[in-house]
């Protein structure tokens, strides 16, 4: 169009020219050829005016054009400019670069919950194909119009087969399905090529949303007291390590005390050499050999032990006497 604005500008200054040059020789008597020049160039300069400027046609970057000869479409222009006669050729100009369509609608999930669905469908329309579009849709809104109702209704089959809480759990792979969906209902069909289907926002009732919510908290709540008894019970178990263990090196401690008072009182003590696979010494264990002695020996080291394991864990009280037939009998409490 800039071109023809040129052009159109050079030939009305020509045009003017011509008939300047013809009106300043109009005043001089008789016939003159130059006034013939002048009145010529002018016509013919009027009639390009008419013809040439508005014959250029300029298709931007981003735009593919429809050429349409007495309303009949026969061919495509893409980015550039170019001259067709005004008076048979008329040129449709369409937005050949990516659209951004947005979708508003609502929808109902398997079990029948209502929600209001946002999402934007990006696509371009396929420019070797325009003259299609021009001859069976007209104007690309009457185009996105129907691309509108497909993806709409692609989405609502695909919610319905979820429930609203499968929805809320698998939205991003239940958005890829929509896209996929959407993509193989309109490529190839309309004339267009889906880029991208994106589900921006799930909108369910705020009744819904209060019962997700409680249930979420109910579920969380259910964590922390599964965390709580499984703490307790490990804890427990920790506990119980720790009382063998203590039951453990209390009882080696009794078994060595019990070496030791029967080495005293005369006992034979065997030692025992431990050893490993590869036959290495790894501790020695001890028993006593009671091999001649007495029931009263026995009996003796016995109450030793039990005395002493008493006086470890005395706690300043008194042991009670009881005095029978002249007798005397210590009673140590049970400790």
């Amino acid at each position: 169009m800039a071109l023809g604005s040129i052009i159109g500008a050079i030939l009305l200054v020509v045009c003017v020219g011509g008939f300047l040059l013809f009106a300043k020789e109009q005043k001089k008597k008789g016939k003159s050829k130059t006034k013939l020049i002048g009145i010529t160039v002018g016509l013919v300069a009027l009639v390009l005016l008419a013809i040439v400027p508005m014959s250029f046609h300029t298709v931007e970057a981003g735009q593919v054009a429809v050429v349409k000869t007495l309303g009949k479409a026969t061919g495509i222009r893409t980015a550039g400019t170019y001259f067709d006669f005004w008076l048979f050729n008329t040129y449709d100009i369409y937005d050949a670069k990516v659209q951004n369509l947005q979708i508003n609608t609502a929808a109902y999930s398997k079990d029948a919950q209502t929600m209001q669905i946002e999402m934007m469908v990006q696509y371009h329309i396929d420019s070797t194909s325009a003259i299609e579009i021009a001859n069976q849709y007209g104007a690309l809104d009457v185009l996105e119009s129907r691309i509108r109702g497909v993806a709409e209704n692609g989405t609502k089959s695909i919610l319905t087969t979820y429930s609203a809480m499968e929805i809320i759990e698998k939205r991003s792979p239940i958005s890829s399905q929509i896209e996929e969906t959407i993509k193989n209902a309109i490529d190839g069909k309309y004339y267009v090529n889906i880029a991208t289907v994106v589900l921006t926002n799930i909108d369910f009732t705020d009744a819904f949303e209060k019962t997700v919510e409680e249930k979420m908290i109910a579920e969380q709540e259910k964590l922390k007291a599964e965390y709580e008894k499984e703490t307790a019970i490990v804890n427990a178990e920790k506990e119980l390590e720790v009382a063998k263990l203590e039951a453990e090196a209390a009882a080696a401690e009794i078994k060595l005390k019990s070496i030791e008072i029967a080495r005293m009182l005369g006992f034979n003590i065997l030692e025992t050499e431990i050893t490993n696979e590869e036959g290495t010494v790894t501790g020695v264990e001890y028993s006593i050999d009671f091999t001649g002695k007495t029931p009263e020996e026995i009996r003796l080291i016995s109450e030793y032990l039990k005395y002493a394991d008493y006086l470890a864990k005395w706690n300043g009280e008194l042991p009670g006497v009881v005095v029978t037939d002249g007798n005397a009998s210590v009673i140590l409490p049970t400790p």
